[in-house]
């Protein structure tokens, strides 16, 4: 089967995720998952996540957010498609 061309999507994660290490929790599940993008704190208190990289891993990834770590108090999670954009990594920003 040849390999899936990568997708790209974008979340934006809110609720009590600032402060509580989700940016690095996020970028530890997308780096075990082999994907790349990042994650950076928003002005009003969101966590934006973008990943690209192949559907089923983009899906488990999802499923991550919706957790979030341990301190963390995830209310809401908006998911969207993205651009495919090329990034070394997945980097916080």
């Amino acid at each position: 089967m040849p390999p899936q061309p990568p997708d790209a999507r974008r979340w934006f994660i809110s609720g009590r995720v600032q402060g509580v290490g989700y940016r690095y929790f996020a970028q530890r599940a997308a780096v075990a998952l082999g994907l790349t993008g990042y994650a950076r704190n928003l002005p009003d208190g969101r966590v934006e996540v973008y990943a690209v990289g192949p559907q089923d891993a983009l899906s488990e990834l999802s499923g991550a957010l919706r957790q979030g770590p341990r301190w963390a108090d995830v209310r809401g999670v908006e998911e969207q498609e993205a651009a495919v954009e090329k990034r070394d990594g997945f980097s916080i920003g």
